[in-house]
């Protein structure tokens, strides 16, 4: 419920959203697979099982205190009705093995039909969970963008048609962009409050990229769903900050982030165009490797640092697995109780992390060019997977000639090392001690010739 009297939490985040002025930030706790911890299911058990879903949904609902909840976070769900391969994890959501337009140039005709895949398992959720929370908690459908969900289906081939074979991507995307509607007709029809248009990649592209590709078909997503009557959220993992300003051109109810933005910019952005946003609470340094206290003072910290009109608080995307269950109430305690909670933390101060144990390689010295791949996790970031992929394939075309590792954020050793090497953004790649990737993902044929240039 929301700290206001007389509203539940699910009118206080829908009117938010709708840009009244309320009087408490709403809270949406995104805990996809992480719902399961909850319940001691792992993510297969949970993305796989109608009733462990179930259960796992209402102990979030209930531990959590959500006013918006997600059913599912699974970037796959369509990818896999496609004929994309999915490889199963334990504490991740799948990730995408294969791509059936790899090398294929095709536009499929196939749209998902309610009795595909695991949508019969997700709806079902959906109703049931309509019905028992429904009243008082609004309700998120996700569905993969556009252009990550075209990317699951040609892979990396994506960003080299953008520059050689443009026709085709815009064919590809009117496809996926049909999905898309489909996906969000079937989720309204089960009961979804909010539909979020979940695209990570387009932090990767540029924003004249964009406005090429992507514009027309986000507007015609966004007006469908407010056709529809319901509410709709445009999802961007990465650092988006260079697309904020082409992301309000396609007019969603709300914008999503994560902490690659600064939000108090972005924020500035979007109120211009009179649409709320949501975010973005470390998932890393703060939720997944903090202490409950550093979640409560980054809560109290971020909250004084913004009007909370248009403003929904929340993770910056999927919650991991393994998150303490402790530093998510920590949160939820700050957003209900914010004057307590500095009362609380008023003497505390963080942890340091050791930069002086981060061992950083002899660059000048190396006998031939070392990649440097620094993500959030490849096994559940699409952007990262990507980056990761395109620069494994890259280097192992190279027979040998370069060599390759990779930094996932999510390990407290690796966060050292980004801070030791300045990484402000994830994710990046580094050739022999030098960023030349932020947040963009580079064609194969670019990666090679860089990597190249470091050969003696």
């Amino acid at each position: 419920m929301s700290t206001n009297d007389n509203i539940t939490g699910k009118e206080l985040l829908l009117r938010t959203i709708m840009h009244e002025r309320m009087d408490s930030v709403p809270w949406v706790p995104f805990a996809g697979v992480h719902a399961g911890k909850l319940k001691g299911y792992n993510a297969i058990e949970v993305l796989q099982d109608e009733e462990k879903l179930f259960q796992s949904l209402m102990e979030v609902n209930e531990v959590y205190d959500p006013d918006g909840q997600p059913i599912v976070f699974d970037l796959q769900i369509e990818a896999e009705i496609l004929g994309c391969e999915l490889m199963w994890q334990p504490n991740t959501p799948p990730s995408v093995s294969t791509h059936p337009l790899s090398g294929v140039a095709e536009v499929p005709t196939k749209l998902p039909k309610a009795t595909d895949g695991r949508l019969p398992i997700i709806l079902n959720v959906m109703h049931r969970f309509k019905e028992a929370v429904g009243d008082h908690t609004a309700l998120y459908g996700l569905t993969c963008g556009p252009f990550t969900l075209a990317s699951h289906l040609r892979g990396t081939d994506i960003f080299m048609d953008m520059f050689e074979n443009k026709e085709y991507v815009h064919e590809l995307i009117e496809y996926t962009k049909k999905i898309n509607i489909r996906m969000a007709d079937m989720y309204i029809d089960a009961g979804m409050d909010i539909i979020a248009v979940v695209d990570p990649l387009v932090s990767q592209i540029s924003p004249k990229h964009f406005r090429k590709f992507l514009l027309e078909p986000f507007k015609e997503i966004f007006d469908h769903v407010r056709a529809r009557g319901v509410v709709s959220s445009f999802f961007v993992c990465g650092d988006a900050t260079k697309s904020i300003e082409v992301m309000c051109e396609t007019s969603p109810d709300n914008i999503s982030i994560d902490e690659n933005v600064d939000i108090v910019k972005a924020k500035e952005i979007t109120d211009r165009n009179n649409i709320s946003i949501g975010g973005n609470i470390p998932l890393t340094t703060r939720m997944l490797l903090g202490t409950q206290q550093d979640n409560m003072k980054f809560t109290v910290e971020l909250m004084d640092k913004l009007d909370h009109y248009n403003w929904v608080i929340s993770p910056g995307c999927d919650m991991p697995y393994d998150i303490p269950i402790e530093n998510t109430i920590g949160v939820l305690q700050a957003i209900r109780q914010p004057e307590q909670t500095r009362k609380m933390i008023e003497n505390y101060h963080e942890a340091e992390y050791d930069l002086d144990a981060v061992i950083i390689p002899d660059y000048p010295n190396l006998k031939k060019p070392f990649v440097e791949v620094f993500t959030l996790d490849s096994e559940t970031c699409a952007a990262c997977t990507y980056m990761w992929n395109t620069a494994k394939r890259v280097v192992g075309e190279m027979d040998g000639a370069a060599d390759i590792i990779e930094y996932p954020f999510n390990k407290k050793e690796n966060v050292a090392r980004v801070l030791k090497m300045g990484i402000k953004n994830l994710p990046s790649i580094v050739i022999n001690g030098e960023l030349k990737y932020s947040s963009i993902i580079p064609s194969p044929e670019e990666l090679r010739k860089e990597i190249e240039k470091y050969i003696q």
